[in-house]
């Protein structure tokens, strides 16, 4: 059984509120709120925020230790923020930002085009094979990635296509030459 829920989270260099279901929170990359259910209680002692369960519910720890991930996600973003690396590899393979949009050349005849959520911001280095997605929430950052990678997602023959930089690609080996 899981106990994440009754860990605590370090809340120091912010400023946090707690207002009965209400938790504010304020970083020096942003600010934010969660709204935690009603079988859960947040306090605030010492720049330690806990949750607490205040009812008996049913799978409560799975909750629990959900919300309880999702809340320090939140304040780890506004503290640090998060990042994802993007790797292209691909002859004429590249990507650009067109305003508030990503254009990637990746092989079609045409350029495809993915907007930027508000909270995301992209950097490019001067190939423009390396991208790097950077934003105070983790499930954009996530997002905006995959949208990325399913563009051209990495195939196992010659290794092209969007990765994450992270990814191992797994390569096959190609078509075997006929015995003669």
């Amino acid at each position: 059984m899981s106990k994440i829920g009754r860990k605590s989270i370090d809340t120091t260099g912010l400023t946090v509120t707690v207002t009965g279901q209400k938790v504010a929170f304020k970083g020096p990359k942003g600010s934010g709120e969660y709204i935690v259910p009603a079988f859960l209680k947040p306090e605030l002692k010492d720049s330690q925020l806990k949750l607490t369960a205040q009812q008996e519910v049913n799978d409560l720890n799975m909750y629990w230790g959900l919300h309880r991930s999702l809340l320090a996600n939140e304040i780890l973003g506004v503290l640090k923020g998060f990042e994802k690396h993007i790797e292209i590899n691909g002859l004429g393979f590249k990507a650009t930002t067109v305003g508030k949009n990503v254009e990637l050349s990746v092989g079609f005849t045409h350029k495809v085009t993915i907007p930027l959520p508000s909270n995301v911001t992209v950097e490019i280095d001067k190939t423009g094979q390396k991208l790097v997605f950077r934003s105070t929430s983790k499930k954009a950052v996530g997002d905006i990635s995959d949208a990325v990678r399913a563009v051209r997602p990495p195939e196992p023959y010659k290794g092209t296509g969007i990765k994450l930089a992270e990814e191992v690609i797994i390569r096959k080996a190609g078509k075997a030459k006929a015995a003669a």
